[in-house]
């Protein structure tokens, strides 16, 4: 480590893209002013970390921004402030480590929301040169997304709210035809005392249960507003929550049509 500190400006630069936290430890340790050093668009470890959303760096350096105002009050060229480069849209390698438009938009925010919690509450009404607040920064570089993650999660509610209710018919059809019949007089069914049909009533009922809970959740994605808050906590909540419901459903109708097949044949 003996070497001149520039000569690990470039290596800190490129280990804050890669977000390899351990490396910029190692540099900022023995050459701490190379926090400052930038890159050729004028942006240092703070600002690189943030534009690349290396979470793992943003950590490690998280308490200096904190503590320290410059760091923290710091603006690049085009006058953008944290929160500004935090509204810029992350680079695509990062969006592909999260599966499906509408979680990857969920992130985002999240990212924006963070970055936001490190700034005074004035400093997020701060414009840059281009007159743009960190709000309007993040609207315009998110455009695209957000079109394309309510298409996908209308898609996918759709789907799987169809499926929802093929679910809801084949089970109460199947709860409303006792199996193997009744007892003509009483009514009782004559398989009652089997444990196939105890097993087969339970699943079935809580089929029919979650699939209907499955099936008004996604149909409350669909009359949403889709607006960029509703990606934060609301809509992936919801979406998540109705594919779990909908897993328990099928997996229940299945255990269910194993039991009447074992009463049957």
């Amino acid at each position: 480590m003996g070497a001149s500190r520039s000569s690990y400006y470039q290596p800190i630069l490129e280990a804050v893209r890669q977000d390899a936290y351990q490396v910029v430890d190692e540099i900022l340790y023995w050459a701490p002013d190379t926090i400052n050093c930038k890159d050729e668009e004028g942006h240092n470890v703070i600002q690189l970390a943030i534009i690349n959303r290396s979470e793992k760096v943003y950590n490690l350096i998280r308490h200096i921004v904190e503590r320290i105002e410059p760091y923290r009050t710091i603006k690049d060229s085009s006058m953008n402030n944290l929160v500004h480069l935090a509204g810029k849209l992350a680079p695509s390698f990062v969006l592909g480590r999260t599966t499906g438009v509408a979680l990857q938009l969920q992130r985002e925010l999240q990212w924006h929301e963070e970055v936001k919690s490190l700034m005074l509450p004035l400093e997020h009404q701060q414009k840059n040169m281009y007159m743009e607040t960190p709000a309007m920064v993040f609207e315009r570089e998110h455009a695209d997304l957000m079109k394309q993650g309510e298409n996908w999660t209308k898609t996918t509610a759709e789907s799987c709210s169809i499926t929802a209710a093929l679910i809801v018919t084949v089970v109460f059809a199947a709860a409303i035809t006792v199996p193997g019949g009744s007892n003509q007089e009483s009514g009782i069914p004559l398989l009652k005392k089997q444990i196939a049909f105890t097993i087969f009533a339970v699943t079935n009922a809580f089929s029919l249960f979650t699939a209907a809970t499955a099936l008004l959740l996604f149909l409350s994605i669909l009359t949403t507003r889709f607006s960029e808050k509703d990606f934060l906590v609301s809509l992936p909540r919801r979406l998540i929550f109705g594919l779990f419901t909908l897993f328990l459903s099928t997996t229940s109708m299945v255990v269910a049509f194993g039991a009447i097949s074992y009463l049957v044949f």
